[in-house]
């Protein structure tokens, strides 16, 4: 796993850049939080696992509470037109109204927002 800074301003941003499926459990989630530079954290939809965006099985929410937990901002970089899933759709429509986390298209819209949050 490679990681990068990206910075905008005052936000500074650990992307995490990799191929792999890395998020599965809480812990991964833990890990990775704990190897992070910076409290904002950028990782792709692609890096978690299919179960993450299967809200049936509560994962997702069980991950995304750690970040709430130790105050981490997480960017979830990704498409999302491909989930048909209605009840996913809300769920990521709510969350980037609440700004905890983002579900969003590109990284320079994960930093724009976190910036714009800070002011």
């Amino acid at each position: 796993m490679d990681t990068k800074l990206v910075s905008l301003g005052e936000v500074t941003a650990t992307e995490i850049i990799t191929d792999e499926i890395l998020i599965k459990t809480a812990q991964d989630a833990l890990d990775i939080m704990a190897s992070s530079p910076s409290r904002h954290i950028i990782v792709h939809e692609y890096n978690f696992g299919k179960d993450f965006f299967d809200l049936s099985t509560r994962i997702a929410g069980e991950i995304l509470q750690k970040f709430t937990n130790y105050q981490v901002r997480l960017a979830i970089v990704g498409d999302y037109s491909k989930f048909k899933s209605k009840s996913l759709q809300d769920f990521i429509y709510e969350s980037n109204k609440n700004g905890e986390y983002l579900f969003v298209n590109t990284v320079e819209q994960a930093i724009t927002i976190w910036k714009k949050n800070m002011q």
